[in-house]
């Protein structure tokens, strides 16, 4: 069965379209648990396969990098080969590929294995979130659809840890990997029966030197990023991050020469569409920076467990869900804007209260302030969201998923960097090291505060008292003044959110814009399930 897309955006979507949802959030919730299981599996990880620190990194951070570089492309992808076949094709390559890093014998199988889940889980976000924006036309439920998409992937974030702690007492390491495997059999055995294809007959071939450009464009930024985070300032980020924006302008200036480009840049031609891209990562720059302190504060300031940890930050993630679903009712009442701007308006209130954690009885502050930061998060989430998909032609949208995706791959990249940076910082300049601990220790400790609490648990329990003390201090100011400036952004973005997110142009003003180009209003095919 075929349809014109102008026909299916008259009609509201039925209990095929519900169901499809529920088969959608399969994916998402899959790549929320990988996440948040894979940190408590790395002790395991490295007992077992015994990796170099620098083989342990790559484990950790392959699968983001992938994840990122390859979001617009496999947006643009879905747009022309159908947006279910891409779903379904990289949900059969995340199955293999996580059977293929639960039985890793070494580091560098394990590394492969994460480098093709990465490439594989960057199908299932843009697919997904595309194929929403088709099933659910009808503007409010399409953003109660989104908003539900959303709580799923926080609810996965959610049980993650305590999912995870429960394999890992039970079973091996590769257990955890493993959990994939029956979530992409049960969407490959459903999407084909719930879930219709949509794509763009008219689209041309995938311009392959536009893939290359923009791997070559992301990939050296996010990991000029990451090092920043890891190292602070130093020359080997910096030119990283320089040469991927240089390749990025060459990428930019080809697809405006392109007739049918990789990613259709006429899109920031709509000012709601950039300003909710902005929106959404600046919102993801200020809560990567926080969740990357406040973790480390609960273990080692707080002194608990990974899998305490874990559990603790729960309550947050389920304030996010219950923010992302009061989203779309609320501005069916008063607007989106107002919606997105007094979550955020919260968020810099919750923000401004973190800077008032101290080290010795911060606990509760911290929680009470990530509870509130997420609930006020929340429906910018999902309305930011869903005015980045709703307002492009229906044949951009795997486009406008995947630079969805990219923008907070980015930001909160951009967050632990940046703000990371800061705090380490504010750490280095404050931490006072006892003289009577042996030089190279006292590097160690002056580095970091893991570094810190690693050299104290080698020294006399008196002389470790006296340095984890003021160690703990100074990387709790370091947490204050990241806080602070996550206030900041948060005010920011709430007048910005106020000012010009109010009255949201929909993809039929897109679609005037590109009146001169008879490509933007090729019909959509839409093939029914």
């Amino acid at each position: 069965m075929h349809m014109d897309i102008s026909t299916a955006r008259e009609t509201r979507a039925g209990r095929r379209e519900w169901i499809g949802l529920a088969v959608l959030a399969l994916p998402t919730l899959l790549l929320s648990l990988d996440m948040s299981v894979l940190y408590l599996a790395l002790p395991h990880i490295a007992a077992d396969l015994q990796p170099s620190s620098s083989q342990l990194l790559w484990i950790t951070d392959i699968y983001g990098f992938m994840l990122a570089g390859f979001l617009i492309t496999m947006g643009t992808l879905g747009d022309r080969i159908g947006r279910r076949r891409l779903l379904l094709i990289g949900a059969t390559a995340f199955g293999i590929a996580s059977v293929f890093a639960a039985y890793s014998t070494s580091a560098e199988m394990l590394i492969i294995a994460r480098t093709l889940l990465g490439v594989a889980g960057a199908t299932l976000m843009p697919s997904t979130l595309a194929l929403i924006s088709n099933m659910f036309t009808d503007p409010k439920q399409r953003a109660m659809a989104i908003a539900t998409w959303m709580s799923c992937f926080m609810g996965g974030t959610a049980i993650g840890p305590a999912i995870g702690g429960i394999m890992l007492q039970s079973f091996w390491w590769g257990s955890a990997f493993l959990l994939g495997v029956p979530v992409m059999l049960i969407l490959l055995v459903t999407g084909p029966l719930l879930l219709p294809e949509f794509r763009d007959p008219s689209a041309g071939k995938l311009d392959l030197t536009s893939v290359a450009l923009s791997l070559a464009s992301i990939l050296p930024i996010i990991f000029g990023l990451k090092e920043l985070a890891k190292d602070g300032l130093a020359t080997g980020p910096l030119a990283a991050i320089a040469a991927g924006v240089v390749v990025g302008v060459g990428f930019a200036r080809r697809q405006l020469r392109l007739p049918d480009p990789l990613l259709d840049l006429r899109l920031f031609r709509n000012p709601s569409f950039g300003a909710a891209l902005g929106v959404m990562s600046a919102g993801a720059l200020a809560m990567g920076g926080m969740f990357l302190f406040i973790s480390q504060f609960l273990q080692l300031v707080d002194g608990r467990s990974p899998l305490n940890a874990g559990l603790l930050l729960i309550p947050p993630a389920l304030g996010m869900i219950v923010g992302t679903m009061l989203g779309p009712p609320l501005a069916q009442r008063i607007g989106r804007g107002y919606v997105i701007g007094g979550g955020m308006a919260l968020a810099a209130i919750a923000f401004t209260l973190l800077t008032q954690v101290g080290a010795t009885s911060g606990t509760a502050t911290v929680l009470a302030g990530l509870v509130i930061a997420t609930i006020g998060l929340g429906p910018g989430a999902a309305l930011v969201t869903d005015i980045v998909v709703g307002s492009v032609p229906p044949q951009k949208a795997g486009q406008a998923a995947s630079m969805s995706e990219t923008s907070g791959e980015f930001g909160i990249a951009m967050g632990v960097a940046l703000l990371g940076s800061l705090g380490t910082a504010v750490y280095r300049r404050q931490v006072t090291v006892p003289e009577a601990v042996p030089a190279g220790a006292a590097d160690t400790a002056r580095d970091t505060l893991a570094g810190a609490v690693t050299v104290a648990d080698h020294l006399p329990a008196e002389l470790a008292d006296q340095l984890l003390g003021p160690a703990r201090e100074a990387f709790t100011n370091g947490l204050n003044v990241v806080a602070g400036v996550g206030a900041a952004v948060a005010a920011i973005v709430t007048v910005l959110a106020l000012r010009l997110l109010r009255t949201p142009r929909t993809h039929t003003d897109i679609d005037t814009d590109m009146d001169t180009d008879t490509h933007a209003h090729g019909a959509e095919e839409y093939v029914a399930p």
